[in-house]
Parts: C-alpha cells; sequence; structure tokens
C-alpha cells in the first residue's frame, strides 16, 4: 500500500484530499499545513509520496518552499496545481518533482500517478505540457540585438539563475539584499524580453550569456 503525507494550507482541500485517496486504498500517514512543519514529521512517518496542494495563490510559495529545500530530491513528491503561470511546471520539475496534476484530478488519475512517481517516473497531465513546453517556432526565430547590454552582475545573476539558484541563495552569494536579487532579476527579464525566468535563462543560452 502506498503511504502519502498530505500538504496543504486548508483544512478543507486536506480533508478532500485524504477523502480523495480512501477512494483507492491509499494509506495517509500524516497531514500538515506546510512543507516547514512537514520537516518535523517525516523522519517518523517516511512517506511514500508527498502529495503537495498547489493551487491558487499556493502554488508560489510552496515551490520556492521546494526549490530551498531538498525534500523533491529525497522524497517523491506529487503536486496538484490549476493553471500555474508560464514556466511554473518546468521550474518544478527541475527541483525534482515527480508528478504535476490539476486540481480536479479523478481518483484513479491520481492513484496511477501516485504509483508512477513512487517508482521514479515523472507525470506530467497533458493540460500542463502546452505550458512547460515552448512552441517550436519560437526557438528558431533569429535573435534581434539587445537594446541594453547586461551588465557584469546581471550576467552573475543569471549564470545563478540557469544553475537552477533561488532568490535567497543569490543574495547569500553575492553578499546582497533578496530586494536587490528581485531588481536584478526583473531588469534581466526586461532587456533579454523574458516573460519568466526559465525563458530568461533560455534566451541567455542562446545568446551566449551563460556558459554550459
Amino acid at each position: 500500500m502506498i503511504r502519502v503525507f498530505i500538504v496543504a494550507a486548508s483544512p478543507l482541500a486536506r480533508g478532500g484530499l485524504e477523502n480523495l485517496l480512501a477512494m483507492r486504498g491509499v494509506s495517509v500517514v500524516g497531514r500538515s499545513a506546510s512543507l516547514e512543519s512537514l520537516s518535523e514529521q517525516i523522519v517518523d512517518v517516511e512517506p511514500d509520496v508527498v502529495l503537495g496542494d498547489a493551487s491558487g495563490d499556493n502554488a508560489e510559495a510552496l515551490l520556492d518552499a521546494l526549490l530551498s529545500s531538498n525534500l523533491a530530491t529525497e522524497t517523491a513528491v506529487l503536486l496538484l496545481s490549476d493553471h500555474p503561470r508560464p514556466g511554473w511546471t518546468a521550474e518544478a520539475l527541475r527541483a525534482g518533482v515527480r508528478a504535476i496534476l490539476p486540481s480536479e484530478v479523478s481518483p484513479e488519475q491520481l492513484a496511477a500517478a501516485l504509483e508512477a512517481a513512487m517508482a521514479g517516473l515523472v507525470v506530467v497531465h497533458p493540460s500542463a505540457i502546452a505550458v512547460a513546453l515552448p512552441a517550436p517556432s519560437a526557438a528558431l526565430s533569429p535573435l534581434a540585438e539587445l537594446a541594453e547590454p547586461l551588465t557584469p552582475r546581471e550576467r552573475e545573476v543569471l549564470e545563478m539563475l540557469a544553475s537552477g539558484l533561488v532568490n535567497k541563495e543569490i543574495a547569500a552569494k553575492l553578499s546582497i539584499s533578496e530586494h536587490t536579487v528581485k531588481f536584478h532579476v526583473a531588469s534581466i527579464l526586461g532587456k533579454l524580453g523574458a516573460a519568466t525566468r526559465t525563458e530568461a535563462v533560455s534566451l541567455g543560452f542562446r545568446r551566449g550569456l551563460v556558459l554550459l
């Protein structure tokens, strides 16, 4: 039997997920309102999969918490999220998340995804694929010269973004504030014409601003 730990900010969401899992005979070994409180319990319960509710406003907070922890590299993580921003799905997968499904997933789909995640496979719902993968034509279009080049510090920040570092880690490495990092990231996005950090890194590689 699959052992699942539920992480959801809303008590209503936690109860709904537990009922959904009970319909498929899945064992819920714990519940938590956040990843921070999960870390205090996970050693004792040893779940096979952590099931996180990343719907609505929880999406960014949960992803940031995953990026700043090693949870997804040590335990299979499955997230439920509705219409995340472009780049969110790719960032979650790079953070080690094994499965991303819509919140209105059926009990059968959820059970299948839990088994796949526990087996080490990656599961992405078809509705998320178009958002996660850029259109081929965009990748082939020629790049115009930048109206304003990146500063040396902005190139440093871009390199760190490409390495998967979050704002807090970049701030620590450069001995600057997180607010300053956010300012640099916003400037990088504007100069490169990128909508997301992921797109900025991709454009940085294409322009030779990021070294492999």
